[in-house]
């Protein structure tokens, strides 16, 4: 036994992976301690071990976190989790699976002893508070004087943001370690659940990053790349889609698992205000949560800021800065859960390596923080000077304690009012209008539907399938019709998914000379509106036949045979990944330009002689109905040829867009090439590609020139040469030499200004230089018309809707004398654009095109101006993109 724990602490000295749940761990801590560690559960009894002295992180680690210049890596993160729950009772660390990498996603839960040996039963109790429709107060009083109150804290999703996944440790051993009565009172009244890195694949590489570059003159610099190999800065955007793995992992743990009273999302800011921002938030309030929410906001943001100034830290700021009507990443959607969800901000090193602040660099200039002088939400500014990663980790560790402190000293109020939070808004969702929103079985795309209900079943929201025909609101609804009732504890959260959203426009959202302020990312978050999914309000209450959702609804197509062949519905997103599929399989697939044997311009044709078992396999894998063909519409079609496609990717710290089309295309299988800048400019591209994307991005991130026309954000004296990345002049010609020579140039959302400008396009922003008092529409879906016969526009419905946000083109076409080589699949509606959101200046959007085609030479330039992929989100207009994509 001793030889066997002797040998895998020299491999692990000398980095040999130890396999966790398939995620790959490598260790570097020092050889003694390993022995140790490695050593000990292999050779004494687990009573013994539960006995044991708990290990310190500053001896695990080998310096105290948040030491200057020293970082933690992931790996050794995760290694000293699972060294506290092998030393300590009172520590539970969940696997919950690979992150998108590959890297561990872990859940640590820190509790009493006693707590964790009944965590299914206080799990069960917690959920049962949360949702109280059934049950009676002396039932909830039992409950609560038998329950725990659930607090749950993320750190570091913002992976450079590395204060808090470098806090954590720490954090952990106090509690697993201190004997004293408020330790005690914690560990015996509150099940925390602690997310020690919101984002594990970017804590790796930020780690190695910064390893790399230390002791030179680049050191402390931001990653050229992404730090989250789709999103980067995105995935905190990501709560209510869940479109990355990581963000599905937390919707488990928060919406359905546990429904926490109160989340804590720990972040950091720039380097030159507050030295930490702490709840509550600024105005404007998102309204439609119990009010018991915001009022929470300023309970335990109170006692942050009490305790921090108790602990004599400086540049504490509250009820600023942030608002309280934000985008729907977690801690922003939480409040809509019944979950009081809170974000602290830390002002930010270079990254572990200290930086010097003037007293007159720092600065206010936000929200409720005009300047940077004392006032009653920041009584005692910090003075300046030198700002450290222990600076951070201090004030984090002080807010995150003070969290659990106060929900500790008030469980059974912290779970009673989780009980009325529900009730109430239970309530509030009967009594107003609507009542209930219809999903209709019949859809434009009925498999984007399901993914909608799936989405909603993802947020825990209870959802009703008919069972048969039902009426409502003087409209007739088919079996398989989907109802969601508002008389539920997440009502709030319902409305601003399925409902139409009006952002404000008040005091609060302009600037003291009428400028209106911009949102905290988009205006409006509606899930339903984003993904072209019907979804029809009900003021009154909806009676017929149905059955509660109890798991995911499946989308398998079925396989229907014809004397002709098959047919894929071309409205449906998934008919194109059906389409690839079969390509790649060799079957030769046409797609009919007119309408036909009832069929539309757009739908694929599958030829007779395909293997019926293959069209069985892709209608399971995808959903989509392989529809029998009896009538010969072969003329009627052209041959699908899928595209050789390129996409640019940069660094300056990477294009989230970039990154999102990635997460697109592999999830509907469109294969594609990163371009880097020689990749470009070494030319010949008509050799390799067909069609060229540029994802959404200022023409100076693109080129490389002009650099300070980029906002600002990038140094690049600070940036390691090989980063500094752009096409340059020669990348631009090579591009023109490909449009010339037939191939196609796909530019989204900003790009199409690089475009236009170089390409010398007959077209004009019309939004370029107006003045935002004039013109306004800061994330915001709009009504739009499309021409479905036009192969740009195949599949989409003649009227829907789109997601314009500002720096968004919207194009007027100049008079030529080639008027007919411009073309528009897509315009502004005339009239009454905005759905949801807020919109000023509707004229300067109406009638104009949102998607423009030029022929140039032997080839074209397709302007995508209004980014149809956002995010992977906006599924109602993601078949521009794709038809770009297929010839």
């Amino acid at each position: 036994m001793m030889n066997a724990a002797f040998i895998a602490a020299s491999n692990v000295r000398r980095g040999v992976s130890f396999a966790m749940k398939k995620s790959p761990v490598r260790f570097s801590v020092p050889g003694l301690l390993l022995f140790a560690m490695v050593l000990s559960p292999l050779i004494l009894p687990a009573a013994v071990r539960a006995g044991a002295q708990i290990t310190p992180p500053e001896t695990f680690f080998g310096f105290r976190l948040g030491s200057d210049r020293k970082m933690a890596s992931w790996e050794n993160i995760v290694a000293y989790y699972r060294l506290l729950e092998r030393e300590s009772g009172k520590v539970k660390v969940v696997d919950c699976g690979p992150a998108t990498m590959g890297n561990p996603f872990l859940l640590v839960i820190i509790s009493s002893p006693e707590n964790l040996g009944r965590l299914e039963e206080l799990r069960r109790i917690n959920l049962e508070i949360s949702d109280p429709r059934g049950r009676d107060e002396a039932e909830i009083k039992t409950l609560v004087a038998s329950g725990k109150a659930v607090i749950c804290q993320s750190m570091s999703l913002h992976a450079t943001e590395i204060g808090g996944a470098q806090m954590a440790p720490e954090l952990a051993y106090d509690l697993a370690s201190r004997t004293d009565e408020e330790t005690g009172r914690i560990l015996d009244n509150v099940v925390f659940l602690l997310v020690p890195s919101l984002n594990p694949d970017g804590a790796v590489m930020v780690h190695d990053w910064y390893q790399k570059t230390l002791g030179t003159e680049f050191e402390g610099s931001g990653l050229p790349w992404l730090y989250h190999k789709y999103a980067g800065h995105d995935n905190n955007r990501d709560g209510f889609q869940t479109n990355l793995v990581e963000s599905r992992y937390m919707a488990k743990i928060m919406f359905r698992d546990w429904i926490p009273q109160a989340y804590v999302d720990h972040h950091q800011m720039g380097s030159y205000g507050a030295r930490i921002y702490v709840p509550p938030y600024a105005e404007p309030v998102r309204p439609l949560a119990d009010p018991l929410i915001w009022r929470e906001h300023s309970w335990y943001g109170g006692h942050i800021a009490y305790k921090e100034e108790e602990a004599g830290y400086s540049g504490v700021l509250n009820a600023a800065q942030y608002s309280g009507w934000g985008h729907f990443g977690f801690h922003w959607i939480t409040p809509f859960h019944n979950i009081a969800g809170m974000l602290t901000e830390s002002a930010s090193t270079r990254l572990a390596s200290p930086l010097f602040i003037h007293p007159h660099q720092l600065r206010g200039g936000a929200r409720q923080f005009p300047v940077y002088e004392a006032q009653t939400t920041f009584p005692n500014p910090w003075p300046g000077g030198w700002w450290r990663l222990r600076d951070i980790v201090d004030r984090k560790k002080v807010a995150a304690w003070a969290v659990l402190d106060l929900a500790a000293r008030n469980k059974d109020t912290v779970l009673w009012n989780a009980y009325l939070k529900g009730k109430r808004q239970t309530e509030r969702g009967e009594a107003g209008k609507p009542a209930a929103y219809v999903i209709p079985a019949s859809q434009h795309d009925t498999l984007t539907a399901v993914k909608l209900v799936n989405k909603l079943l993802d947020q825990g929201i209870e959802i009703k399938k008919a069972v048969r025909e039902f009426s409502s609101d003087g409209r007739t609804y088919t079996a398989g019709s989907f109802l969601v009732s508002l008389a539920q504890p997440k009502m709030g959260l319902i409305r601003y998914l399925l409902g139409r959203t009006f952002y404000p426009d008040n005091s609060y959202t302009r600037s003291a000379d009428g400028d209106p302020i911009h949102p905290y990312d988009l205006a409006t978050d509606t899930m339903a509106e984003f993904m072209g999914v019907r979804v029809d309000p009900q003021d009154g209450a909806v009676n017929g036949d149905f059955e509660i959702l109890t798991g995911y609804v499946p989308a398998e197509g079925r396989v229907e045979t014809g004397a002709h062949g098959f047919v894929l519905d071309g409205r449906l997103n998934d008919a194109f990944r059906a389409a690839g599929l079969l390509l790649d399989k060799g079957v030769a697939l046409r797609r009919l330009d007119r309408a036909a044997g009832g069929f539309r311009p757009g739908d694929f044709i599958v030829p007779p002689g395909t293997p019926l078992s293959l069209a069985a396999e892709i209608a399971k894998k995808t959903g989509v109905d392989f529809q029998a063909l009896e009538a010969d519409v072969q003329t009627s079609g052209r041959a699908v040829k899928r595209m050789r496609t390129g996409m640019y990717q940069r660094y300056w710290g990477g294009n989230m867009d970039e990154g999102w089309t990635r997460l697109l295309l592999e999830q509907f299988e469109f294969p594609y090439t990163t371009l880097r800048d020689t990749d470009i400019k070494k030319g010949n591209l008509n050799a390799s590609y067909d069609v060229i994307v540029l994802p959404d991005d200022p023409p100076a991130l693109i080129t490389g020139e002009d650099m300070e026309d980029s906002g600002g954000w990038f140094n690049p004296a600070g940036t390691p040469p090989e980063y500094r990345s752009g096409i340059g002049k020669e990348g631009v010609e090579a591009l023109k030499a490909f449009v010339e020579k037939g191939g196609t140039l796909v530019s989204l959302g900003e790009a199409c200004a690089m475009a236009v400008e170089e390409f010398a396009l007959p077209v004009r922003d019309v939004t370029a230089g107006v003045d935002p008092k004039e013109f306004w529409c800061p994330g915001s879906t709009l009504r739009a018309t499309f021409d479905p016969t036009h192969p740009l526009a195949y599949g989409m419905p003649e009227e829907s809707l789109v997601l314009y946000q500002m720096g968004n083109p919207a194009f007027a076409i100049r008079p030529t004398d080639r008027n007919e080589r411009t073309e528009m699949p897509a315009e502004f509606a005339s009239r009454d654009l905005l759905q949801s959101g807020w919109l000023i200046g509707e004229s300067i959007l109406a009638g104009k095109a949102a998607v423009v085609s030029v022929q140039s030479g032997k080839g074209r330039v397709v302007l995508l101006g209004t980014r149809p992929q956002h995010r992977a989100q906006t599924h109602g207009t993601f078949k521009l993109l794709f038809n770009t994509l297929i010839k």
